[in-house]
């Protein structure tokens, strides 16, 4: 078999996998977002029992330029016993220590604020 013609027929379909895939994603972004917006913003007493970071790093086209980022997430858990993990911004993370009692308010998935009890 011809190796152009192969390519010719596997390059679109890459490609329009690819597309997908980006567009799958972004729709579930905006998905959560609407998801999020629509929810209502509840504050409940909670308590801090974990902590957790995932990191990323994206090499530019230039293997000397790299990209590196830090997620930072908060498990919370309710009255009820039920647990939530928020992703929070680094400047909350560093203030939230496991153990702390407070009232977290959140809106669906969005960590808004924790107020630590006094």
């Amino acid at each position: 078999m011809d190796p152009f013609r192969v390519f010719g027929i596997l390059f679109p379909l890459m490609f329009l996998l690819v597309t997908g895939v980006f567009i799958v994603a972004f729709i579930k972004i905006i998905g959560t977002w609407h998801k999020n917006n629509n929810s209502p913003r509840l504050t409940v007493p909670a308590t801090v029992v974990a902590k957790r970071t995932s990191h990323s790093h994206h090499h530019t086209g230039n293997s000397h330029m790299a990209h590196h980022h830090t997620h930072y997430y908060v498990t919370f858990e309710v009255e009820s016993g039920d647990r939530m993990e928020l992703s929070v911004i680094g400047s909350e993370f560093g203030l939230l220590v496991e153990g702390d009692k407070g009232r977290l308010t959140f809106q669906g998935t969005r960590y808004l604020s924790f107020e630590r009890e006094k």
